[in-house]
Protein backbone atom coordinates (compact mmCIF):
# COMPACT_ATOMS: atom_id res chain seq x y z
CA UNK A 1 0.00 0.00 0.00
CA UNK A 2 1.30 3.47 -0.69
CA UNK A 3 0.73 6.48 1.49
CA UNK A 4 0.84 9.68 -1.44
CA UNK A 5 2.51 13.27 -0.33
CA UNK A 6 3.60 13.23 3.04
CA UNK A 7 4.72 16.84 3.14
CA UNK A 8 8.02 17.47 4.75
CA UNK A 9 8.27 21.54 4.34
CA UNK A 10 7.46 24.41 2.44
CA UNK A 11 9.45 26.03 -0.49
CA UNK A 12 8.68 29.66 -2.35
CA UNK A 13 4.86 28.81 -1.07
CA UNK A 14 5.31 25.18 -2.61
CA UNK A 15 4.97 21.70 -0.83
CA UNK A 16 7.80 19.49 -0.45
CA UNK A 17 6.64 15.68 -0.68
CA UNK A 18 7.62 12.23 -0.28
CA UNK A 19 5.44 8.69 -0.80
CA UNK A 20 5.16 5.94 1.76
CA UNK A 21 5.44 2.16 0.03
CA UNK A 22 4.16 -0.21 3.04
CA UNK A 23 5.47 -3.94 2.16
CA UNK A 24 3.37 -6.71 2.83
CA UNK A 25 5.57 -7.81 5.54
CA UNK A 26 7.36 -5.02 7.05
CA UNK A 27 10.77 -5.74 8.91
CA UNK A 28 11.12 -2.09 10.51
CA UNK A 29 13.54 -1.01 8.56
CA UNK A 30 13.29 2.17 6.21
CA UNK A 31 14.65 3.47 2.78
CA UNK A 32 14.86 6.46 1.31
CA UNK A 33 15.07 6.89 -2.60
CA UNK A 34 16.12 10.09 -3.76
CA UNK A 35 13.24 10.70 -6.93
CA UNK A 36 16.41 12.34 -9.08
CA UNK A 37 17.53 12.13 -11.96
CA UNK A 38 20.37 15.31 -13.37
CA UNK A 39 18.90 16.70 -10.01
CA UNK A 40 15.54 16.81 -11.70
CA UNK A 41 12.87 15.43 -9.70
CA UNK A 42 9.46 14.36 -11.10
CA UNK A 43 5.80 13.70 -9.36
CA UNK A 44 3.93 10.48 -10.32
CA UNK A 45 1.33 9.00 -9.51
CA UNK A 46 3.03 6.07 -7.23
CA UNK A 47 1.07 3.28 -9.02
CA UNK A 48 3.26 3.92 -11.61
CA UNK A 49 6.79 3.66 -10.03
CA UNK A 50 5.64 1.14 -7.56
CA UNK A 51 6.68 -1.63 -9.70
CA UNK A 52 10.59 0.17 -9.71
CA UNK A 53 10.80 -0.90 -5.51
CA UNK A 54 9.89 -4.33 -5.74
CA UNK A 55 12.79 -5.98 -4.70
CA UNK A 56 13.19 -4.11 -0.99
CA UNK A 57 9.36 -4.19 -0.50
CA UNK A 58 9.25 -7.59 -0.71
CA UNK A 59 12.30 -7.60 1.56
CA UNK A 60 10.22 -5.83 3.76
CA UNK A 61 11.87 -2.14 3.58
CA UNK A 62 9.25 0.30 4.03
CA UNK A 63 9.94 3.06 1.23
CA UNK A 64 10.19 6.61 1.48
CA UNK A 65 10.40 8.30 -2.56
CA UNK A 66 11.79 11.44 -1.89
CA UNK A 67 11.16 14.21 -4.37
CA UNK A 68 13.26 17.91 -3.91
CA UNK A 69 12.78 21.49 -5.64
CA UNK A 70 13.94 20.66 -9.36
CA UNK A 71 15.81 21.32 -11.82
CA UNK A 72 16.48 23.92 -13.80
CA UNK A 73 14.78 26.38 -10.88
CA UNK A 74 16.41 25.12 -7.91
CA UNK A 75 20.42 24.34 -8.30
CA UNK A 76 21.76 21.26 -6.56
CA UNK A 77 22.48 23.10 -2.89
CA UNK A 78 19.06 23.54 -2.44
CA UNK A 79 18.21 19.60 -3.87
CA UNK A 80 20.49 18.72 -1.23
CA UNK A 81 18.76 21.22 1.75
CA UNK A 82 15.57 19.20 0.31
CA UNK A 83 16.25 16.06 1.19
CA UNK A 84 18.55 16.81 4.30
CA UNK A 85 14.66 17.80 5.60
CA UNK A 86 13.70 15.13 4.58
CA UNK A 87 15.71 12.62 6.38
CA UNK A 88 15.10 14.73 9.24
CA UNK A 89 11.60 14.40 8.98
CA UNK A 90 11.68 10.71 8.52
CA UNK A 91 13.68 10.38 11.27
CA UNK A 92 11.43 12.56 13.66
CA UNK A 93 8.08 10.68 12.19
CA UNK A 94 9.49 7.17 11.47
CA UNK A 95 7.62 4.87 14.06
CA UNK A 96 4.53 6.57 12.48
CA UNK A 97 5.32 4.14 9.67
CA UNK A 98 6.16 1.08 11.87
CA UNK A 99 9.80 2.21 11.03
CA UNK A 100 13.13 2.19 13.47
CA UNK A 101 15.16 5.47 12.99
CA UNK A 102 18.20 3.77 13.56
CA UNK A 103 17.68 1.46 10.72
CA UNK A 104 17.05 3.90 7.72
CA UNK A 105 18.97 3.48 4.46
CA UNK A 106 19.16 5.94 1.55
CA UNK A 107 19.27 4.99 -2.03
CA UNK A 108 19.33 6.44 -5.77
CA UNK A 109 21.30 6.89 -8.93
CA UNK A 110 23.20 8.88 -11.04
CA UNK A 111 22.07 12.44 -9.30
CA UNK A 112 20.07 10.08 -6.64
CA UNK A 113 23.22 8.28 -6.10
CA UNK A 114 25.10 11.72 -5.44
CA UNK A 115 22.32 13.19 -2.76
CA UNK A 116 22.47 9.55 -1.45
CA UNK A 117 26.22 9.88 -0.71
CA UNK A 118 25.80 13.97 0.61
CA UNK A 119 23.45 12.53 3.30
CA UNK A 120 25.55 9.51 4.28
CA UNK A 121 28.58 11.66 4.67
CA UNK A 122 26.93 14.84 6.35
CA UNK A 123 24.66 12.71 8.98
CA UNK A 124 23.92 14.56 12.04
CA UNK A 125 22.52 15.25 15.59
CA UNK A 126 20.47 18.11 14.38
CA UNK A 127 20.35 21.67 15.28
CA UNK A 128 18.82 22.82 18.88
CA UNK A 129 18.76 26.10 17.80
CA UNK A 130 16.24 25.13 14.60
CA UNK A 131 13.38 27.00 13.58
CA UNK A 132 11.24 23.94 14.17
CA UNK A 133 11.20 20.52 15.61
CA UNK A 134 12.40 19.33 11.91
CA UNK A 135 15.74 21.19 12.02
CA UNK A 136 16.06 20.17 15.43
CA UNK A 137 15.52 16.27 14.51
CA UNK A 138 19.07 14.29 13.90
CA UNK A 139 19.49 13.08 10.02
CA UNK A 140 20.97 10.06 11.08
CA UNK A 141 21.69 7.20 8.18
CA UNK A 142 22.42 3.36 8.89
CA UNK A 143 23.50 2.83 5.29
CA UNK A 144 24.16 3.78 1.58
CA UNK A 145 23.76 2.21 -1.70
CA UNK A 146 24.80 5.20 -4.40
CA UNK A 147 24.08 3.91 -8.35
CA UNK A 148 26.87 5.26 -10.65
CA UNK A 149 27.03 8.70 -8.51
CA UNK A 150 28.90 11.74 -9.10
CA UNK A 151 31.10 12.07 -6.03
CA UNK A 152 32.91 15.17 -6.73
CA UNK A 153 31.58 18.34 -8.25
CA UNK A 154 33.97 20.82 -8.34
CA UNK A 155 35.29 20.95 -11.71
CA UNK A 156 31.28 20.49 -12.89
CA UNK A 157 29.90 23.45 -11.64
CA UNK A 158 29.11 26.00 -13.92
CA UNK A 159 26.65 27.04 -17.28
CA UNK A 160 25.44 23.31 -18.41
CA UNK A 161 23.18 23.03 -20.91
CA UNK A 162 21.95 19.17 -20.00
CA UNK A 163 22.55 19.93 -16.28
CA UNK A 164 20.90 23.53 -15.51
CA UNK A 165 21.18 22.22 -12.00
CA UNK A 166 25.21 22.69 -11.75
CA UNK A 167 25.10 26.18 -13.07
CA UNK A 168 25.65 27.86 -9.21
CA UNK A 169 28.49 29.77 -7.89
CA UNK A 170 31.57 27.59 -8.31
CA UNK A 171 32.74 28.01 -4.79
CA UNK A 172 29.88 25.67 -3.57
CA UNK A 173 31.09 23.07 -5.39
CA UNK A 174 32.70 21.87 -2.05
CA UNK A 175 29.49 22.20 -0.19
CA UNK A 176 28.02 19.45 -2.76
CA UNK A 177 31.09 17.08 -3.17
CA UNK A 178 30.19 14.10 -0.91
CA UNK A 179 34.25 12.51 -1.58
CA UNK A 180 34.75 16.23 0.38
CA UNK A 181 32.79 14.75 3.54
CA UNK A 182 34.42 11.04 4.33
CA UNK A 183 34.74 10.41 7.70
CA UNK A 184 35.56 7.01 9.67
CA UNK A 185 31.44 7.54 11.73
CA UNK A 186 30.08 7.59 7.75
CA UNK A 187 27.13 4.55 7.64
CA UNK A 188 28.36 1.58 5.61
CA UNK A 189 28.18 2.61 1.89
CA UNK A 190 28.05 0.57 -1.27
CA UNK A 191 28.54 1.76 -4.62
CA UNK A 192 27.63 -0.10 -7.80
CA UNK A 193 28.80 1.26 -11.33
CA UNK A 194 29.21 0.42 -15.04
CA UNK A 195 32.44 0.51 -16.41
CA UNK A 196 30.99 1.67 -19.86
CA UNK A 197 29.53 4.36 -18.10
CA UNK A 198 30.43 7.63 -20.32
CA UNK A 199 28.39 9.94 -18.39
CA UNK A 200 29.35 9.12 -15.13
CA UNK A 201 32.96 7.51 -14.74
CA UNK A 202 33.48 5.21 -12.98
CA UNK A 203 36.24 6.84 -11.35
CA UNK A 204 33.70 8.93 -9.19
CA UNK A 205 32.37 5.50 -7.61
CA UNK A 206 36.21 4.59 -7.60
CA UNK A 207 37.73 7.09 -5.77
CA UNK A 208 34.99 8.04 -2.68
CA UNK A 209 35.45 3.89 -2.10
CA UNK A 210 39.05 4.13 -1.56
CA UNK A 211 38.49 7.24 0.43
CA UNK A 212 35.76 5.06 2.36
CA UNK A 213 38.45 2.52 2.80
CA UNK A 214 41.51 4.73 3.61
CA UNK A 215 39.34 5.91 7.11
CA UNK A 216 37.55 2.70 7.76
CA UNK A 217 33.94 3.23 6.90
CA UNK A 218 32.17 -0.44 5.82
CA UNK A 219 32.21 -0.19 2.14
CA UNK A 220 32.05 -2.09 -1.22
CA UNK A 221 32.35 -1.06 -4.76
CA UNK A 222 30.56 -3.39 -7.71
CA UNK A 223 31.37 -2.75 -11.08
CA UNK A 224 29.32 -4.54 -13.87
CA UNK A 225 31.38 -4.84 -16.65
CA UNK A 226 29.79 -3.47 -19.87
CA UNK A 227 27.33 -1.70 -17.95
CA UNK A 228 26.63 2.15 -19.25
CA UNK A 229 24.65 4.58 -17.32
CA UNK A 230 21.60 2.81 -15.82
CA UNK A 231 21.42 -0.33 -15.82
CA UNK A 232 19.54 -2.74 -18.30
CA UNK A 233 18.36 -6.44 -17.67
CA UNK A 234 20.49 -8.97 -15.90
CA UNK A 235 22.58 -5.94 -14.68
CA UNK A 236 19.60 -3.85 -13.31
CA UNK A 237 18.36 -7.85 -11.19
CA UNK A 238 22.39 -8.30 -9.92
CA UNK A 239 22.50 -4.39 -9.14
CA UNK A 240 19.03 -4.90 -7.02
CA UNK A 241 19.84 -7.95 -5.67
CA UNK A 242 23.35 -5.97 -4.58
CA UNK A 243 20.89 -3.53 -3.21
CA UNK A 244 18.72 -5.77 -1.43
CA UNK A 245 21.78 -7.64 0.24
CA UNK A 246 23.53 -4.74 1.42
CA UNK A 247 20.47 -3.27 3.23
CA UNK A 248 19.46 -6.92 4.74
CA UNK A 249 23.12 -7.14 6.39
CA UNK A 250 23.28 -3.39 7.12
CA UNK A 251 19.95 -2.64 8.47
CA UNK A 252 19.42 -6.17 10.24
CA UNK A 253 17.73 -6.06 13.67
CA UNK A 254 20.48 -5.47 16.23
Amino acid sequence: SAVTEVIYGHKDGMALSFDVFKPEKPNGAGLLFMVSGGWVSRYAPPAQYKAFFNAPLDAGFTIFAVRHGSSPKYKVPEAFSDVKRALRYINLHAAEWGVDPNRLGVFGGSAGGHLSLMLGTTCDAGDPAGADDVEKAPSKLAAVVAYFPPVDLRALVGPSERFPALDFDKELGDDVSPILFVTKDDPPSLMIHGDKDDLVPLQHSKDIYAKFQEVGVTTDLIVLPGAGHGFQGEDAKKAADALVAWFEKTLAKK
